[in-house]
């Protein structure tokens, strides 16, 4: 198959671009032409110079670039730019009337005159079907709504941005990349919204332009209130300066130095490569076999090694010698059923050791069974 030759083309500044397949024409990047699409006929300004590429990876539904255009297809986009402006005001007259919560931004006229496109904006969805009544009406053609964002709308009004330029949406950035805060973080900028936020009222496009570049330069500084050990002491990182690659230094004696990044490595790494200092300290005495254990002052309890030793295991009872008269009748052992009714007072008269009581029992709370007797 033989390849297909396309160019790249765009119908707005700072819009889409789309791909045309070009059959026989010489185009270069500028020329105005006139192109089919989808809506019908469109006036586009040729982005690149024509590539070749295989059938297979052509875009689906490809259109074809009709002619290079002329002075009257300029002159009739003149005109439809002032008709746009009408259409516009008696299209905001209508929305008064009808008391619509939208914001109109802009109309659009196609190259042939047989579509008007009314972009706008607004909170939520809008019934807008008698404005379109009214539109279509008084214009004699095809009426669309389309609703957009904030972002769009700041792309198709234009203006300028606080650093005095025009807005990058419509100067040359044709898709919107998600910006976050944590790009605002990364180069240290104050989270201050209405110096971090652009003219539609989200984050600056441009806080992702050097977002890669503040992440790779980052790499080789500290983190803020990392401790770091130099030659003369310890010092605490306070403030860094990513573009010049410098760090604010806080030492201990509370001065304040700004260092070079490569100045600071190379301290470290020698501070590392020294040997550390060895500290001596003075032994104590060895205390002599023979000698005793000086005494504790007075008032002071005694050391460990000056108590005295416990004694270890229970001792043994000590058994009670009863004196008996020679008159008197030989003791008999206590019978069973004696032993058993006798008191603990008894008992230890008797020479046997007294038992302990038992704990009482942990009552329950379960109801007895009133089939048991006790």
């Amino acid at each position: 198959m033989e390849p297909l030759t396309i160019v790249s083309i765009a119908f707005h500044t700072a819009g889409k671009i789309f791909d045309f397949e070009v059959k026989e024409l010489e185009l270069v990047p500028g020329d105005k032409v006139i192109v089919e699409t989808e809506r019908g006929r469109a006036l586009g300004t040729v982005i690149t110079k024509p590539r070749q590429i295989s059938p297979a990876e052509a875009p689906p539904k490809l259109k074809a670039v009709i002619r290079i255009a002329t002075e009257s297809d300029q002159q009739m986009a003149d005109s439809n730019a002032q008709r746009e402006k009408e259409a516009l005001l008696f299209c905001q007259d209508k929305v008064q009337q009808r008391k619509l919560d939208m914001k109109l931004v802009r109309a659009e006229y196609l190259y042939d005159g047989s579509k008007i496109i009314f972009y706008f904006t607004a909170d939520g969805r809008i019934d807008f079907r008698e404005l379109v009544r009214d539109l279509a009406q008084h214009f004699r053609t095809r009426i669309e709504m389309r609703q957009i964002g904030v972002r769009d709308e700041a792309k198709l009004v234009g203006g300028l941005g606080i650093c005095g330029r025009e807005l990058c949406c419509c100067s040359h950035l044709r898709e919107f990349a998600p910006v976050s805060v944590k790009m605002a973080k990364a180069q240290g900028l104050a989270l201050n919204p209405t110096k971090i936020s652009g003219q539609c009222g989200r984050l600056l496009c441009c806080l992702a332009y050097e977002y890669e570049t503040y992440n790779e330069l980052k790499k080789n500084l500290p983190k803020c209130g990392k401790k770091l050990q130099l030659k003369d002491g310890k010092a605490e990182v306070i403030a860094l300066d990513i573009l010049a690659q410098k760090v604010t230094l806080v030492c201990h004696d509370g001065e304040r130095c700004q260092k070079h990044i490569k100045e600071l490595q190379q301290e470290i790494d020698n501070q590392a490569a020294a040997p550390p200092a060895q500290e001596t300290e003075p032994k104590a005495p060895k205390e002599e076999s023979g000698k005793t254990a000086p005494e504790s002052p007075p008032g002071k309890k005694p050391g460990r090694s000056q108590r005295r030793a416990k004694p270890q295991g229970r001792p043994a009872p000590v058994q009670k010698k009863t004196t008996e008269s020679r008159d008197s009748a030989p003791v008999q052992p206590p019978s069973s059923s004696s032993s058993n009714n006798s008191t603990p007072a008894e008992q230890d008269a008797q020479g046997k050791p007294q038992r302990r009581r038992r704990r009482p029992r942990r009552r329950s709370n379960r109801p007895k069974n009133p089939e048991t007797k006790s």
